[in-house]
């Protein structure tokens, strides 16, 4: 640990989302970003300069720094799992972005490198952490909605052609991994996994209909069955003008909730035994879902992300979000990739990859 005062962060990658942690570090007591890095080293000084941090030129700099305690990856999804490595051979803490890496297989390497080196793991699923999931979450593991039945995830977003042009590995499988489903929709199935459980089978369909140059999905359906016998469907996209709200339902043999973003909507809910229907709590949570503009997530969600990972450091426990639990979640969409016609093409961009691997 760099201090006894503060846990010192160091980034790498200086992208839109960076931008979002360099402020939520500024805004987490105990937390400190000391220094940032990138292939571009002009930018990574601009980056720096306007976080009053330092600028290294390299990631080999960055991680020989004895106050970095913990290694932000924020580079493209495909680049992750070289970072994440790079991390834990020099002895450091990684707290990734979400995806953590593109594949299963890329995701093992990673998770069995953090307990080799007994490093912590942590992933950036900020949508947990909201009040209205929490108080979902509590309430199915409560048993209030008694035998799930149909739940399903809608991410209906809206992305520009500039979105994708600004940055040459979107849209890509080697550099992204897919589309609307592992970029735009993965929050919204990590919701899912958690309150509802396992995929048993999926089957979906996937294509791209607003974005022709891409060669991954803008559109894609899925019907799924969970291991716990509840069916439910996951619709993600960027093609979806001007794009609305992640909207998460849940329903059972007694009772219904929908999630919209962090915002609870409906709450039907009767008692056990009481026949009763449970008031609808309160939630007064920021965090954004970005349905039309990336940028729209604010930084409260991240926040609470780095106090927890913060915290997980200091006192030397796993982060709420691991990559165990990350990995759960990539789980379900390979297996949704696997299950459409567009499986593939991204079988075929990813042996590539692990062709010019070795």
């Amino acid at each position: 640990m760099s201090s006894a005062d503060s846990i010192g962060y160091g980034l790498v990658g200086v992208g839109a989302i960076a931008e979002v942690h360099a402020a939520a570090l500024a805004r987490v007591r105990g937390a400190r970003l000391r220094a940032v890095c990138s292939r571009d080293f002009k930018k990574a000084r601009r980056f720096a300069d306007q976080h009053g941090t330092d600028a290294e030129r390299d990631l080999g700099t960055l991680l020989a720094r004895s106050d970095v305690d913990v290694l932000c990856v924020t580079t493209a999804s495909g680049a992750h799992g070289d970072s994440v490595l790079a991390g834990f051979a020099a002895g450091k803490h990684v707290l990734c972005e979400k995806p953590l890496e593109i594949s299963l297989t890329r995701v093992d390497r990673l998770l069995a490198a953090s307990r080799r080196r007994g490093r912590l793991l942590g992933v950036v699923m900020p949508a947990r952490f909201g009040d209205g999931a929490l108080a979902v979450k509590r309430a199915v593991d409560q048993g209030l909605l008694g035998r799930l039945t149909l739940c399903s995830a809608y991410v209906k977003w809206w992305r520009t052609e500039d979105y994708y042009r600004a940055s040459p590995w979107r849209g890509t499988w080697t550099g992204d991994g897919g589309g609307a489903l592992i970029n735009q929709g993965i929050h919204a199935v990590d919701l899912l996994q958690w309150f509802v459980g396992e995929v048993r089978r999926a089957t979906a369909m996937a294509t791209s209909l607003a974005h022709p140059a891409i060669e991954v999905e803008d559109t894609l359906t899925a019907a799924l069955e969970f291991t716990n016998g509840a069916l439910g469907t996951v619709e993600c996209a960027t093609s979806c003008a001007p794009g609305g709200a992640r909207r998460i339902e849940l329903c059972g043999d007694r009772g219904t909730i929908v999630l919209e973003d962090d915002r609870i909507t409906r709450w039907d809910l009767a008692k056990s035994g009481e026949g009763e229907v449970s008031a609808r709590p309160e939630s007064a949570s920021k965090i954004g879902g970005g349905g039309s503009d990336p940028r729209a997530i604010g930084v409260e969600g991240h926040e609470k992300v780095i106090e927890d990972m913060t915290e997980a450091v200091r006192n030397r426990h796993s982060p709420r979000v691991t990559g165990e639990e990350a990995r759960k979640t990539l789980e379900i969409i390979e297996m949704i990739y696997l299950s459409s016609p567009m499986s593939a093409m991204r079988a075929i961009r990813l042996a590539e990859t692990r062709n010019s691997e070795r």
